[in-house]
């Protein structure tokens, strides 16, 4: 019985589902890379081929046959804000989310086991962790870029590194924008109800999949809705949490434009301008991440002192061996 309830439970709880399909991402990195200015790492614009048709490349390595690879990557697709608002701040290392995310299972599983269920990393996701982690990859390569630019040397090897971490990167960006991948929400509506919306597990798939494939999305589409350059300062961590808020703030209203007609007219034009908004808002933040990450690259890296390891280090943390950024 026990077994049995544990499995009814789980049940409930929300898929990592797979994102926007192949159209739409790569639509956002196309278009991302296409509206980097000059100032900016244009060395991608001879990768964007390679870059868009490989977009969707991160939901390969989710597949049940894959065990070890999907336990890891499944989280990073997805960011089910609703099931740890107990958690405040959110911690700034992937592990001290996983080992908060624990503690607090293991202080209610017996008291409210249906949220218990629930209260891990496979079922809250880790998208903010993946994408600031891609992140960081880029600026890396980018030095290595602009240090065999400097030298007169070949860049074409690190401008490789740096495209697939690119893909990395603008996978999870992608992800983000889409609102059914920032809530509970994410494969029919969960938990209390009082606008009816729709339970059907189809609808992630009947919006970003299906309807986006039959409006036919272009990068044109979203080009001119991206906007300048905007100057992305400040923490980028904190940056790319606000970035999901926007999006899972949004999942309300895409749930009522699904209740109107279950996204079934692809000349709806409420739901284009959905579409629209949120993957333009998808390249807007992949393209001004790949601009702040070259400039960033310009500058040696930064000294910490002590280091993360150091036991010294004010912010060092004995669960995970190191101190957060």
């Amino acid at each position: 019985m026990r077994f049995l309830a544990l499995a009814a439970l789980l049940a409930m709880a929300p898929t990592v589902a797979h994102a926007w399909g192949g159209t739409a991402h790569g639509v956002i990195d196309r278009a991302a890379i296409e509206a980097i200015p000059d100032d900016g790492p244009i060395f991608l614009r001879k990768h964007v081929d390679y870059i868009a048709a490989s977009a969707s490349l991160p939901d390969s390595w989710r597949g049940d046959s894959e065990n070890f690879s999907k336990i890891e990557e499944d989280p990073n697709h997805g960011w089910f804000r609703e099931q740890f608002t107990f958690l405040k701040p959110i911690p700034r290392s992937r592990y001290e989310f996983v080992i908060a995310l624990y503690k607090r299972h293991e202080a209610i599983r017996e008291s409210d086991p249906a949220t218990a269920a629930r209260t891990n990393v496979r079922w809250t996701g880790t998208l903010p962790y993946a994408a600031i982690e891609a992140y960081d990859r880029l600026v890396v390569c980018m030095r290595h870029v602009r240090k065999a630019q400097a030298e007169g040397g070949d860049a074409s090897i690190p401008e490789q590194h740096c495209a697939f971490d690119t893909i990395r990167l603008g996978h999870y960006i992608g992800d983000g924008a889409q609102p059914m991948h920032d809530s509970i929400h994410s494969d029919g509506w969960r938990g209390d109800n009082p606008k009816g919306f729709t339970t059907d597990r189809s609808v992630h798939g009947r919006f970003e999949s299906r309807f986006v494939d039959g409006m036919k999305l272009t990068v044109g589409d979203i080009a001119p809705r991206i906007g300048a350059p905007g100057h992305r300062g400040g923490d980028m961590f904190e940056a790319v949490l606000a970035y999901l808020d926007e999006a899972g703030d949004k999942v309300a209203a895409l749930y009522m434009l699904e209740k109107r007609n279950g996204f079934a007219d692809f000349a709806d034009k409420d739901v284009r301008a959905m579409v629209y908004e949120r993957t333009a808002a998808g390249a807007s933040m992949l393209r001004d991440m790949l601009c702040r990450a070259w400039a960033e690259s310009a500058q040696p890296p930064a000294e910490v002192t002590p280091a993360p390891l150091d036991f010294t280090n004010p912010r060092f943390n004995p669960e995970t061996g190191s101190a957060p950024d």
